[in-house]
């Protein structure tokens, strides 16, 4: 037995758009402003998904080992970013910095900055993210051009 803590996932496949990637994802697509429900100073660390499928994959090949067994490991990739430099990341990947995110500032009650330290998933199982945030939101704005049929 081991505890995994993840990084906030991101990828193809998720339909929450109350979330900021899939929600500003589909907003984009569709031409719309999207929409930041906090300051957009909250900072976050995101993990794309096929590196989360990955990292639990490593851990359970690795479960039997003494080292491992009992142990939580932390997966994301060491690079927090705000919320609003995200939004701006989308906008620009996706050609769509002609609109503007609106910022609705309404948000209290979250934790203002929150991420991990992954490095003994690193020392210990070899782990490491392989995609970089930009490559994964490439990857992610094209599953949803399919998905909505674009």
């Amino acid at each position: 037995m081991a505890i995994t803590r993840c990084a906030n996932f991101y990828g193809g496949g998720d339909l929450n758009f109350n979330r900021i990637v899939p929600g500003t994802i589909k907003s984009i697509l569709f031409n719309q402003s999207p929409i930041i429900r906090s300051d957009g100073d909250y900072i976050r660390d995101y993990l794309y998904i096929k590196d989360a499928v990955k990292a639990y994959l490593r851990l359970a090949e690795n479960l039997q080992k003494e080292e491992v067994q009992g142990e939580a490991f932390n997966f994301g990739t060491d690079t927090p970013i705000k919320v609003l430099e995200l939004v701006k990341k989308i906008l620009k990947i996706s050609d769509s910095n002609h609109l503007k995110p609106i910022i609705l500032g309404e948000v209290k009650s979250e934790i203002k900055v929150q991420y991990l330290d992954s490095s003994k998933a690193e020392k210990i199982l070899g782990w490491k993210p392989i995609y970089d945030l930009d490559t994964g939101l490439q990857e992610t704005i094209l599953w949803y051009k399919d998905f909505f049929g674009l």
